[in-house]
């Protein structure tokens, strides 16, 4: 099941996924429990050997919570580390699927197949309250704050690891780390000097195809890389008549990325980045198109970007960076329309066109007469970012860490369909935390986030707080208080909507050719609008108990974090953003509780990991009252509000891997995905990856074969992602000199 209505509650306004979940008395007894499950391992005194996660031989370190390098027992919250070993060799062929692997977060797709994720709901199209980085990037688009996964220039073989902080984040990182930040590492060029080639053939027209060249030297290490990745989509949609019918919703997307390190002295480096990313997504008309759309409104994706980042280091202790960036994101779509003679008229005189009562005048149906008008339009974009950071880090003695810094960025937006023009948002901040260790048992954390954003003209700060007790060297308890905010973007708060009509046929229409058609000319429901309706920010209260510890066993290691939490979540944007349709206002509240589970094994030629989340969402609306056309008080609206920030809400969620070393070079991998009480639907999956890698002197080379298998035959989210198979397979092959 997906979200639902509990009719029990007092409030009528208030939505639940579940029955209420108590924090408290969870919290004490895992507090409790915990306690007692470190006290064996400390008194064994045992010591981890061998390098796990990457950063140390000891704890697994991350470094994206604070922008300090702590171990987990020291980290101000719950944070997952993937490693790009792990992607790959699990067989994951698309940069969003990685996130099934962390808890609390759901994928999956809308609209065209467009891929979507998120940690605990609130979205659907738009992806605008996690913070996503690469190599410190910062990634989403201007435009919308929203997140192109797509035609993210990151192949699955440059990833180095990824970190996701659960949690909000905007003490670190600003206004979009609202629910959590991920941050996308990529390899070292050092890493990967010499050359490699990949290829990869599936189902439903899958094919990607990976090159790289590089080198390492003692001052410069560079290396140039390109990937194709093309997808046919999902098999068929239904038309309204219930048909199956082809589904235009696939993609074909070439990227160029340039990395390098130029090391000018032992204090000082450069790391000069740059990539191009080109190609289209496929859109549908039926789901995407506007105004009557006869011709599919396809996408050409025309990116770039460009990086920077100086690194100085004064000692071991003492070390600060300067990173500056631009990245612009051009999106052409254009699209031919057909508008029957009657709706014509209806816009020379003024008529709403899509209002219901007008519907039966406008759009006649199988008796409208006279010729109709013939054009194309389109919804071409263009956004730009620039952006400065400054980040000094001072370690003072192993107990008394600070990182402090400085940014800046300004975002500029061109579209004569979404803003009649172009604009402009400029954002300032300084951030900083400070890590204090007073005793061996008690670690402190505290920091916070200025910042000061024109798209209300307002400054917030967003602390956060934390103490982690070490119950001993491979065990801590945290506790952990932050409040984040997140302000409406540039089209949320500031949109001029609307249609330009171009190549107007036939000669009876030519004094519309340049006609613009505003949404305003075309509301579904007037009285439901909100345009022109100043947006405020919205804001969170988090309160995290976790527990993170690690249990050497011999040459094992099991490693086990959970995390419960509280968050309240108010002042929340919710309505729909639509040409003819646009209710969005800061009209919900909602609490957010749970808990998830994060456990791997690791052992010589064997990783099991797992991963497992659960959410009791409570909403309500919050938000001026809605009148219906009649001037009745319209609660039937008022609920649907509440449910939009619900639909990508899963009550259980989960995943299980192992990835097994076999005789005679083999490796297997098995993973199960899953998702229960997703909008009325469930998903499940199982893959399975068998590959076969050969060593020789001058070369290394993989064949491998993954086959993927949906258990529930029902699509999930939308009755238009619908497959043909419910095993879908692919081949790999790769060689690397």
């Amino acid at each position: 099941m997906g979200f639902t209505t509990d009719r029990r509650c007092k409030n009528p306004h208030t939505a639940t996924l579940s029955e209420p979940f108590t924090l408290s008395p969870f919290i004490l007894s895992l507090a409790a429990g915990l306690a007692i499950a470190a006290s064996p391992a400390q008194a064994a005194g045992g010591k981890t050997e061998g390098g796990y996660y990457g950063f140390s031989d000891a704890l697994p370190e991350v470094l994206t919570t604070t922008r300090l390098r702590q171990p987990k027992t020291r980290v101000p919250g719950s944070t997952t580390v993937i490693e790009g070993d792990m992607i790959r060799d699990l067989g994951i062929m698309s940069l969003v699927e990685v996130f099934r692997l962390v808890p609390g977060m759901v994928v999956a797709q809308v609209g065209s197949a467009t891929p979507v994720t998120t940690y605990h709901g609130t979205v659907h199209y738009e992806q605008r309250r996690m913070q996503v980085l690469v190599d410190g990037r910062t990634a989403h688009r201007a435009t919308l704050s929203d997140m192109d996964w797509q035609t993210m220039p990151v192949p699955l073989e440059l990833i180095e690891r990824i970190e996701v902080s659960r949690g909000p984040n905007a003490a670190a990182y600003g206004i979009n780390a609202f629910l959590g930040t991920i941050n996308i590492i990529t390899r070292d060029p050092a890493d990967t000097a010499g050359a490699e080639l990949r290829a990869v053939r599936g189902s439903r027209k899958y094919i990607r195809t990976f090159a790289s060249v590089g080198d390492a030297g003692n001052e410069y290490d560079w290396r140039l890389a390109f990937e194709k990745r093309q997808f046919g989509g999902f098999d068929y949609r239904y038309d309204d008549d219930d048909a199956k019918v082809p589904f235009n919703d696939g993609h074909d997307i070439n990227v160029f990325t340039y990395d390098s390190r130029l090391t000018l002295s032992p204090a000082f480096n450069a790391e000069i980045r740059g990539g191009v990313v080109d190609g289209v997504n496929n859109e549908d008309f039926d789901k995407n198109g506007e105004l009557g759309a006869i011709g599919n409104p396809d996408i050409d994706v025309r990116d770039y970007y460009l990086q920077t980042r100086l690194n100085f280091s004064e000692s071991d202790r003492h070390f600060y960076h300067l990173q500056i960036s631009f990245e612009n994101f051009d999106r052409r779509q254009r699209w031919p329309i057909s508008v029957p003679a009657s709706a014509v008229e209806c816009l020379r005189n003024g008529t709403l066109l899509f209002w219901r009562q007008n519907r039966d005048i406008c759009f006649p149906g199988s008796g409208a007469t006279g010729t109709p008008l013939t054009a194309d339009i389109d919804a071409d974009s263009e956004d730009s970012r620039v952006e400065l950071e400054l980040q000094d880090t001072l370690i003072f003695n192993k107990d008394l860490k600070l990182v402090t810094g400085a940014g800046y960025r300004e975002d500029t937006y061109r579209s004569e369909t979404y803003f009649n023009g172009r604009g402009m948002n400029y954002q300032s901040r300084v951030f900083g935390n400070l890590e204090y260790t007073p005793v061996s048992w008690l670690t402190l954390n505290g920091g916070g986030n200025w910042e000061r954003t024109t798209t209300t003209h307002d400054t917030y700060f967003s602390p956060r707080v934390a103490a982690n007790f070490i119950l001993n060297e491979h065990h801590a308890l945290r506790f952990i208080y932050s409040e984040a905010v997140r302000t409406p973007d540039g089209f949320e708060q500031s949109p001029d909507y609307g249609f330009t009509l171009r190549n107007v046929e036939p000669a009876q229409y030519a004094d519309l050719d340049g006609y613009r058609v505003n949404n305003t000319a075309v509301w579904d429901n007037p009285s439901l609008v909100t345009l022109g309706r100043e947006l405020e920010e919205e804001r969170i209260v988090s309160r995290e108990i976790s527990y993170f510890g690690l249990f050497p066993a011999g040459a094992a290691l099991f490693s086990l974090e959970v995390r419960a939490f509280r968050d309240e979540l108010r002042n929340m944007i919710s309505g729909v953003i639509q040409f003819d349709d646009w209710t969005i206002d800061n009209n919900v509240d909602m609490n957010q509780q749970g808990f998830e589970i994060e456990a791997s094994m690791e052992y010589p030629g064997t990783t099991l990991r797992t991963t497992y989340a659960y959410l009791d969402q409570d909403s309500w609306y919050n938000g001026p009252q809605i009148y219906d056309d009649a001037g009745n008080i319209n609660n039937r609206e008022k609920q649907y509000n509440v449910d939009l920030l619900g639909r990508l809400s899963v009550q259980h969620s989960g995943s299980l891997a192992l990835i097994q070393d076999l005789s005679a070079g083999f490796q297997g991998a098995a993973a199960f995905y899953w998702a229960d009480e997703f909008r009325r639907s469930q998903f499940e999956r199982l893959d399975l990856r068998l590959a076969r890698q050969i060593f020789l002197p001058r070369y290394t080379a993989e064949i491998a074969f993954t086959m993927q298998h949906y258990l529930d035959e029902e699509p999930d989210l939308s009755a238009d992602n619908n497959i043909r198979d419910q095993n879908q397979f692919f081949i790999e092959a790769g060689v690397r000199f």
